[in-house]
Order: C-alpha cells, then sequence, then structure tokens
C-alpha cells in the first residue's frame, strides 16, 4: 500500500484489517491490525516531531513513508510505520493485532495467552519479537512485511481520541486514534462493546 500520497489519517485506516508478519527466526508471525495511531508531524503536539525537533532517537520519522521507526518507552518497544515523504516526520502506531499465523510462538514470548496477547502496542512487539534493530528499516524490504493478499475488511470503523496523550491542548481530544468496531483485541474495549472476532470483518 501507498504510504505517501494519502493523508496520514486515511493510511491509519487504511491498515485496519492489513495482514502484519514479521520474521522470527524460522516463522513469521503476525496477525491482523486492528487499532492504529495516527501522529502528524510538526504541528501535532503529540508527536514526537513536534515543532520539528530532530534527534538520532527520532531521525527515522524523517524517512520517506514506509519507513520503519521503533522507539522504547517503559522498556516496551512501540511499532511505527512513518508515512509521507522524507522529511515530512509523521507516522501511524500500531496499538493492536488480532494474532493468526503462529500464535504458539507468539503466546512463549509474552508468558500469556488470550486477548492480553496482543491488545496493545508494548504487547503486540514482544509477541512477535520485534525489537529496535528494526528501527530505520524498509517496511517489505525485510523481517516486516504487509500481507496484503491475506487482509481482512472491517465491518466498522470507529475513531476517538488516542490513549495516553494529556496536556496537549486540542491534540488531547484530536480524533486520531482508529479501531476495528467490537474487536475484541483492541485496547481497553470495554467488554459490554466486544463482539465475536468473525462479526467485526466483512465476509
Amino acid at each position: 500500500m501507498d504510504f505517501i500520497e494519502a493523508s496520514t489519517e486515511e493510511i491509519a485506516r487504511e491498515l485496519l484489517g492489513k495482514k502484519l508478519l514479521f520474521k522470527c527466526g524460522e516463522h513469521w508471525l503476525g496477525g491482523y491490525i486492528v487499532e492504529t495511531e495516527a501522529y502528524l508531524g510538526a504541528v501535532d503536539r503529540a508527536c514526537h516531531s513536534y515543532n520539528w525537533k530532530r534527534t538520532p532517537r527520532i531521525e527515522s520519522m524523517y524517512g520517506p513513508g514506509g519507513t520503519i521507526y521503533v522507539y522504547t518507552m517503559h522498556t516496551h518497544n512501540m511499532l511505527n510505520i512513518v508515512t509521507q515523504k522524507a522529511g515530512i516526520p509523521e507516522a501511524i502506531l500500531i496499538r493492536a493485532l488480532q494474532p493468526a499465523d503462529h500464535r504458539d510462538v507468539m503466546v512463549s514470548h509474552r508468558g500469556v495467552d488470550g486477548l492480553g496477547l496482543s491488545n496493545g502496542p508494548g504487547k503486540l512487539t514482544k509477541a512477535l519479537g520485534i525489537t529496535r534493530e528494526l528501527d530505520g528499516m524498509a517496511l517489505g524490504d525485510g523481517q516486516l512485511i504487509l500481507d496484503e493478499a491475506a487482509s481482512l475488511k472491517p465491518r466498522g470503523i470507529v475513531a476517538s481520541p488516542r490513549i495516553g496523550i494529556p496536556n496537549k491542548g486540542s491534540w488531547t481530544d484530536a480524533p486520531l486514534r482508529f479501531f476495528v468496531e467490537g474487536n475484541p483485541y483492541v485496547s481497553r474495549m470495554p467488554k459490554r462493546a466486544m463482539r465475536e472476532v468473525a462479526d467485526c470483518w466483512e465476509e
């Protein structure tokens, strides 16, 4: 898919249902993206590149669309995909994954199963085995790919404020988080709103 021509918000919505696969040892581990957050670069007070901040830690954000940006927060690795042309530092955080391929290996990485396996950005990277070694690489060129042919189409998409963005003015409440409606693997999905997995996707 194209990570340059569309807006970052549009790409964040389009990623929902795409199958993300990571080569870990001899296995391709992965699942379907069910939750994303858009970060809109220099104007976005919640973005690492706000006001054109540029440090070695966030240099990958200035790469061309499709560049992988991995940062660590509270010991958890966070997987992002850069959007837009080189020099425009916008990106999308992959927040949650509905597991599919080699779930048993993912469980062995996390030590847990069930919805907690990959219903959060730090959880999914640990389940897949993603480390900061991916930072700066291009999606599709190596260990991390999108298998678009195996993608699913959400029945519904919900937009809401991003999670964990306090004290950022209007950016705190900006509807830049997107998720598959009712999918139980979405982070912080209330039980009353959960649907059966099969009911979250079009046939």
